[in-house]
């Protein structure tokens, strides 16, 4: 595979006129672009690896090469090889089951907060009656006595 070139040294070598052209190839899952140095083609590259960079939608592509590398002119639009699937690429979990998942951890985490809210406001109101551990302790004591009486008397 030809060695690519980062967009960032793309940019730079736009600028000082090195590039003479781009296409823009179609590829299985996308579109990728190659550039025109002197005699020879090399593929606009990823970040920080060395494989081609690809789109899904040709849109996003010029897109990013009008805005980021400033190119507006294409030496060729090669469609041969499109498809929308890729199969080499992984499968993504379902985006709607993503979405939902995301709303509703949003909505406990507001009914959460509300609720917590709600015990501090009650908790500092002057009126709220406090019960003691102590009282607290006999009256669970009382009602699994009480429990303790229903399961022996049905068995």
């Amino acid at each position: 595979m030809a060695q690519t070139i980062a967009s960032t040294n793309a940019r730079q070598m736009i600028d000082a006129g090195a590039i003479r052209g781009a296409s823009i190839i179609g590829t299985p899952g996308g579109w990728s672009v190659m550039l025109k140095i002197g005699m020879t083609e090399r593929p606009l590259g990823t970040q920080r690896t060395d494989k081609p960079r690809q789109w899904r939608s040709l849109d996003t592509c010029i897109d990013y090469l009008k805005t980021t590398l400033h190119l507006v002119r294409f030496d060729l639009l090669d469609a041969s090889n499109y498809s929308a699937h890729d199969v080499t690429r992984p499968k993504r979990a379902d985006a709607a089951e993503r979405m939902k998942a995301a709303h509703a951890a949003v909505a406990h985490d507001a009914w959460f907060r509300a609720e917590v809210e709600q015990a501090i406001t009650e908790a500092d109101d002057p009126a709220t009656e406090w019960i003691s551990h102590e009282e607290a302790s006999a009256s669970w004591a009382k009602k699994r006595a009480q429990l303790a009486k229903r399961v022996a008397g049905g068995a």
